[in-house]
């Protein structure tokens, strides 16, 4: 699918949810993929682009960005402690904050810089012992401690168990966004994000349905 088709989808599915149109920023996932693809994708007028990987981000994006203006970069992808100074320098916005010493790192670079991007904190909303991610149990607290450090909480991420329907994960996430007075939602991806617009996401991460699969 192209990027045309999936933007007619969001559209429709905002529209289904009550939502108001653009209500949803679509992250175009861009890891990994070939660089004529992702400048096709530039060159068609899209601006938000998500990557994985701080190494192959700054790798290419500081000349795509001097070539098509108004490039905003989400970091989706774990992050290391010690790429937290390239990161912060690097994105717009980070989706994976996920542990107390990543927090403290972030705050120390925010308050060095004077600035810092917005933050979204990761939730392992299924509790998976191989993913990254705050347990739902541990959340208030986490936001808690990320808020007396003077963090810029945008949201909370997640991303639901493969082998579980993903509505009831994104319906947990906005209830502890909630209950936390946070608007953000990152949540849906190339599978589901629709699913996540009606369960209220302010950001959905798509990535082969745009670009296809990855060689």
């Amino acid at each position: 699918m192209a990027l045309a088709e999936i933007t007619t989808r969001l559209r429709a599915a905002e529209v289904r949810a009550g939502r108001a149109p653009g209500a949803v920023t679509l992250i175009a996932v861009s890891k990994l993929q070939p660089a004529a693809r992702v400048q096709a994708v530039l060159r068609e007028g899209h601006r938000v682009f998500g990557e994985n990987y701080v190494q192959e981000a700054a790798g290419k994006w500081p000349a795509w960005r001097a070539e098509f203006p108004g490039v905003k970069l989400h970091l989706i992808g774990p992050l290391q402690s010690n790429k937290a100074k390239v990161a912060v320098e690097l994105f717009d916005a980070i989706h994976t904050l996920d542990r107390p010493s990543l927090a403290e790192r972030l705050a120390r670079l925010a308050q060095a810089r004077g600035a810092c991007p917005e933050l979204f904190v990761q939730v392992n909303t299924g509790a998976e012992p191989q993913k990254a991610g705050v347990l739902p149990a541990d959340l208030d607290r986490f936001v808690a401690d990320c808020r007396a450090l003077g963090l810029p909480l945008a949201g909370l991420m997640c991303i639901p168990p493969e082998a579980e329907a993903a509505a009831p994960h994104f319906a947990m996430l906005a209830n502890m966004a909630a209950r936390n007075g946070l608007r953000g939602l990152s949540m849906g991806m190339s599978s589901d994000f629709e699913a996540a617009v009606a369960a209220g996401a302010t950001h959905v991460r798509v990535g082969s349905a745009i670009f296809g699969p990855r060689v």
